[in-house]
């Protein structure tokens, strides 16, 4: 009887062909998304996230009733008309609370993404020029951008405006936050300009901005996205306390000012408790959601924090 080579093999021992399968499955990366789905945090940050996102884009349908409207009669109690009950200015509480979170998403959208760019820009190019007179003169600006206390200047540059808006507090928080993470940006960009891929673009005849922003900045992208995480979680936070000293906005309706009004007019004193802690913790838990979402970020520049 003839035998062939399949017939000396291992009842369980697979064949090259599944062999070369299993290892080209095992080697496979995971994508970005998958990394930080991965992280059970991450995963609730985001699902929250989401679903603060769809209520602000949603508001109008989401909303009883115009957040602005005070027709209704004040110090109402959380009825079916009136989830939260009504104000003393008899506005609905339920109403203002879902519209509120367009500011909240807005400032920390526009306000990290702005901050993120002005820390990118200024750390690379520092970093990149390292020991040269672009390096000095912004590693110059960096550092007194540090030193300087952010609050109080946030705080001065507010009161003294003339005109008071959404946008003016992006523009004045991106300015007064990107300092931290162009000091980080700089120093990563160090250790990654001698690299082999830089000095072959180098030698191709590439120029500097091409080999920052083409070249190495990809290579940081999960330093980039963590920044842009802290930067919007910071920006929310500041506006809300902005607001709450009375710098915000009063012609729209934020959780910020939501709680401005209920202290000025001692909601707790008149037992309107939903309506200082529900912006309260509508805010917590955002800002609870976003630095959740970090802890999936920081698997993608350290895999060792990755679970099994």
């Amino acid at each position: 009887m003839s035998t062939t080579p399949n017939d000396f093999m291992a009842e369980g021992e697979p064949d090259q062909g599944q062999a070369v399968e299993q290892v080209g499955s095992s080697t496979t990366p995971d994508s970005w998304w998958q990394v930080v789905w991965s992280s059970k945090k991450a995963r609730v940050g985001l699902v929250i996230l989401g679903l603060y996102v769809l209520m602000a884009v949603f508001a109008p349908l989401i909303a009883p009733h115009d957040p602005l409207d005070g027709s209704f009669t004040p110090l109402l109690p959380p009825s079916g008309e009136h989830w939260l009950g009504t104000n003393t200015n008899g506005r609905d509480i339920a109403s203002q609370l879902i519209f509120g979170s367009r500011i909240s998403l807005l400032v920390g959208l526009f306000g990290g993404a702005l901050a993120t760019a002005i820390a990118l820009v200024v750390g690379l190019v520092s970093g990149y020029t390292e020991g040269t007179i672009v390096d000095d003169v912004l590693s110059f600006v960096t550092n007194v951008a540090l030193v300087i206390p952010a609050l109080p200047l946030i705080i001065t540059l507010v009161a003294y405006s003339d005109t008071r808006g959404v946008w003016l507090i992006v523009g004045i928080i991106a300015l007064t936050s990107w300092a931290g993470a162009a000091r980080g940006k700089r120093a990563q960009i160090i250790t990654l300009r001698n690299r082999d891929f830089v000095t072959s673009a180098k030698f191709s005849g590439e120029g500097s901005a091409r080999i920052i922003f083409s070249e190495i900045m990809p290579n940081m992208s999960s330093l980039v996205v963590a920044g842009f995480v802290g930067a919007a979680t910071g920006a929310v936070g500041a506006e809300a306390g902005l607001a709450v000293l009375g710098l915000g906005d009063t012609r729209s309706v934020s959780w910020g000012t939501m709680l401005y009004q209920a202290d000025a007019q001692g909601a707790i004193q008149q037992g309107l408790l939903t309506w200082i802690f529900a912006p309260g913790l509508a805010l917590a838990i955002l800002i609870t959601a976003m630095s959740f979402i970090n802890f999936g970020v920081d698997l993608l520049s350290n895999p060792h924090l990755r679970e099994d």
